[in-house]
């Protein structure tokens, strides 16, 4: 068994990989690491999950680990993962832990941690959680009486204080403007509906009914396609898309114009320069960031430094280098002054506050970024593969025959999913469809050698 913990927690299909018996143990690991630093009380663990049908299995078997390891736990049902972080570092939590696979369709499911400041968990900590799981260590005292956890469900009040927090966001009087929501099918539906009803704002909903098997299906911010199309026949001033556990959001303009994390990455980074909030001028984004992008901050005079994929790996860099904004061209956007994780219903509030604050339409703020064609597709290998496609000797000739044919006008991105079984394929440049035939004779040649 590798490393459980991959760049967002421990994922795999529910029931297959992910079972009810690797939740206890990773309840009862967690609970022992964890609670080592607590003293004089009971270490408080808060739950969260998002609407697939595996998490009342998971969540039971996870808080069974956590309470036989003398923990208490809070169920706070379904809420967005950024609430879990929220309420953890307000509620006086020694820890929070979702249970999504985010943007993966609904037979995965996925186990994450944050520590009680609401950040997720050092890799120092995780690697002691995956130890004790991996060897089968015996760290469970058999405590019995009163030591036993207890457990108690957190109702309305919890998701309540974390939609009060959302509502207080708002930069503008959002009142009367009409925006078309896409939850996901996930967890966003209950709070969207919440905050935007209290600001005023004319929402039209899709995809908000979850029933448990079609959480991203076709909608949120992988599938955007069809918020686009609804804001166009609605003739809304905006749409915004969020994933399953609401870290992400994905927006597009009145026209249906797409406007991805790195177009509101830009406007998020001007507007807090324009307010003389942006420390150190400093915008963190990830290898993936479109070149457009740069330039668009470059006139800005905004400095862009670059982080490896995964929002954990953008916040480190942030923390080490003093900035307060970064994200992801995906869509997780980190306010780091008022959230320690991505919140895409907090930066969908921010946008349409921007929008008003303007005094423009949406399309006119998209369009002061130009996005270069870029083509993303994924090679299916093994996983344990996945890791060694820089080490094959054919597939690393390929890449250099395609950075030469570039000639310098576009750039070669070949990386590792941190979540499943696929190396990823980026390609940038001028010309799409000379893109789209390196990509995808890329794509077969990494499947072919690493199947």
């Amino acid at each position: 068994m590798g490393r459980l913990f991959g760049t967002d927690g421990v994922r795999g299909i529910a029931n297959k990989e992910l079972t009810g018996e690797l939740a206890y143990a990773l309840g009862v690991a967690g609970g022992f690491v964890l609670g080592k630093a607590v003293t004089g009380k009971r270490p408080l663990v808060l739950i969260g999950k998002d609407t697939r049908i595996s998490g009342d299995m998971l969540e039971d078997a996870l808080s069974a680990g956590l309470l036989a390891m003398g923990c208490d736990v809070m169920r706070l049902g379904v809420i967005p993962t950024p609430g879990v972080a929220y309420l953890a570092r307000t509620m006086d939590a020694t820890a929070g832990v979702v249970i999504s696979a985010s943007h993966n369709p609904f037979e995965y499911n996925g186990i994450k941690f944050f520590n009680g400041a609401g950040f997720k968990l050092d890799d120092a900590i995780e690697d002691e959680i995956d130890e004790i799981v991996r060897t089968g260590r015996d760290v469970n005292s058999h405590i019995t009486g009163a030591l036993v956890g207890r457990q108690e469900d957190a109702g309305a009040d919890a998701l309540g204080r974390y939609t009060a927090f959302l509502a207080g966001c708002a930069k503008a009087d959002l009142s009367g403007l009409k925006v078309v929501v896409d939850c996901a099918n996930g967890a966003a539906a209950r709070p969207a509906e919440a905050v935007f009803g209290q600001l005023g704002v004319k929402a039209v909903f899709v995809g908000a009914k979850p029933d448990g098997t079609n959480i991203n299906e076709g909608c949120g911010s992988l599938h955007p396609e069809r918020m686009q199309k609804t804001v166009v026949r609605e003739g809304a001033d905006a749409g915004v898309a969020f994933d399953g556990d609401a870290d992400r959001l994905i927006a597009c303009d009145e026209n249906g114009g797409l406007m991805d994390g790195d177009k509101l990455m830009y406007l998020a980074a001007r507007g807090l320069k324009l307010a003389g909030e942006l420390e150190n001028n400093l915008l963190t984004a990830t290898v993936m960031s479109n070149a457009g992008f740069a330039e668009a901050l470059a006139r800005e005079n905004i400095d862009l430094q670059r982080a490896d994929v995964g929002d954990r790996y953008v916040l480190e860099m942030m923390q080490r280098t003093g900035g307060v904004l970064g994200g992801e061209q995906s869509g997780h956007i980190i306010f780091l002054k008022e959230n320690t994780t991505g919140d895409g219903l907090f930066a969908a509030l921010r946008f349409l506050s921007t929008v008003v604050r303007s005094g423009k339409r949406a399309s006119e703020l998209s369009s002061e970024v130009t996005i270069y064609p870029q083509v993303l597709k994924n090679a299916k290998v093994k996983n344990e593969n996945k890791y060694s496609f820089d080490k094959d000797e054919k597939i690393a000739a390929a890449i250099r025959a395609v950075e030469d044919g570039m000639r310098g006008t576009g750039r070669v991105l070949i990386r590792p999913s941190g979540t499943e079984p696929l190396v990823r394929v980026m390609l940038e440049g001028e010309d799409l469809k000379a893109l789209e035939h390196s990509a995808d004779r890329l794509v077969r040649l990494i499947e072919e050698r690493l199947r």
